[in-house]
């Protein structure tokens, strides 16, 4: 079954046809020499494309009323419950999507969505919010780092002065600044999120649909962020958003504390961490990493086995299986930001069948204070 955005390409085409032969016929009849037999045949073609035209401009504007009879009854315009209405209108827009028809005003403009232009691909403001910054349990960052989604951020790497700055002099932190300077600049690093949605699932109800497409994005998103943080061979241009960033030279731009032991290793780079910094530590390593050291230390005694991590290492403990080496710092110094406009569309998968709903997000990760980290390595 077409859909009205078909529909409306077919008709545009042969519009644009039309247009064509007319221009033709026009330039044809103008000449001195004009051929009559070919006027004959573009009056013959302008009659046929005119006729298909007919058609299909008949069919666009029953789809039209169809559309606009169903969203009568929609629940976007009927509910006085706001949760509802705001589900029906992620749903709309998700099937309008993948069907590649125009998403209707009303739907964006119940996402918050205030341009009413209707042609951009711009994700709508209450679906943005809620991806970008709801609790991501699948990315234990969330919990400790610091998340903005700002066109064009800058900010300060310290969050506070004095008026005499002589206490950052000839310190770890005095020396970064005066190599770096004192602001970052966040960019922009695009990638794409892919949420499958197959007939099944497009057919289901409204919330078993937004939440399939949603948990995908949101997956999709805390992955991103994750594989970028914990990079141990970053891509182009993405090194600086890694934890296990290397210079040039092979040396990691975050100071690496060793230790005989893993665990001797995390202490030594917690103790290792200026005082503020130490204060606000996490620690954040693999959980086999840490079932490794609880073996050791147990000794057959299961009594630390119901431990609470940061009893057993002194700070608290994010558990992520990318951090091969554990990251020991303070992580507000950690900070992810998403420009505002993120573009949704859609594409087919040709090799499943199946419809995805992509996302098109711009992200950047900046360590704001390398001296707010330490890497604990085994010697």
């Amino acid at each position: 079954m077409r859909t009205l955005y078909d529909v409306k390409n077919d008709r545009k085409t042969i519009s644009d046809a039309l247009v064509a032969t007319r221009n033709e016929r026009t330039v044809e009849a103008a000449k001195t020499n004009a051929d009559v037999e070919i006027i004959k045949a573009l009056n013959a073609k302008e009659e046929a494309l005119q006729i298909q035209f007919d058609v299909l401009d008949k069919e666009v504007k029953r789809l039209e009323d169809e559309q606009k009879a169903s969203l009568a009854g929609n629940p976007i315009n009927n509910s006085v419950d706001p949760k509802t209405k705001t589900l029906s209108a992620k749903a709309t827009l998700i099937r309008e999507t993948i069907k590649g028809a125009s998403v209707p005003s009303e739907v964006k403009a119940a996402l918050g969505d205030n341009n009413s232009t209707g042609g951009e691909k711009i994700l709508p403001s209450t679906m943005t919010t809620e991806l970008l910054h709801e609790p991501f349990v699948k990315n234990p960052l969330r919990d400790i780092s610091t998340f903005t989604s700002v066109t064009n951020l800058e900010i300060p790497k310290i969050d506070f002065q004095l008026d005499d700055d002589d206490f950052i002099e000839d310190t770890e932190i005095a020396k970064e600044l005066k190599a770096t300077g004192s602001v970052v600049t966040f960019g922009r690093n695009k990638f794409k999120v892919f949420a499958p949605v197959s007939e099944t699932v497009l057919a289901a109800t409204d919330t078993n649909l937004v939440e399939t497409v949603e948990a995908a994005l949101r997956s999709g998103l805390a992955a991103k962020e994750k594989k970028v943080s914990f990079a141990a061979s970053p891509k182009a241009g993405e090194e600086h958003m890694s934890f296990y960033q290397k210079t040039s030279g092979g040396a990691s731009i975050i100071t690496e504390v060793e230790g005989a032991t893993l665990y001797a290793a995390i202490k030594a780079a917690v103790a290792d961490l200026p005082e503020d910094f130490r204060e606000n530590a996490t620690i954040v390593m693999r959980y086999a990493d840490y079932m490794d050291i609880i073996e050791t230390l147990a000794n057959g005694n299961a009594t630390l086995y119901q431990a609470q991590p940061e009893q057993i290492l002194g700070k608290p403990v994010e558990f992520c299986d990318l951090a091969v080496n554990p990251v020991v710092g303070d992580f507000r110094y950690s900070h992810f930001n998403y420009d505002p406009q993120i573009i949704y569309d859609r594409d087919k998968n040709v090799l499943t069948g199946v419809w995805d709903f992509v996302l098109t997000a711009w992200i950047d990760h900046q360590i704001k204070l390398k001296s707010a980290f330490r890497i604990a390595k085994k010697s």
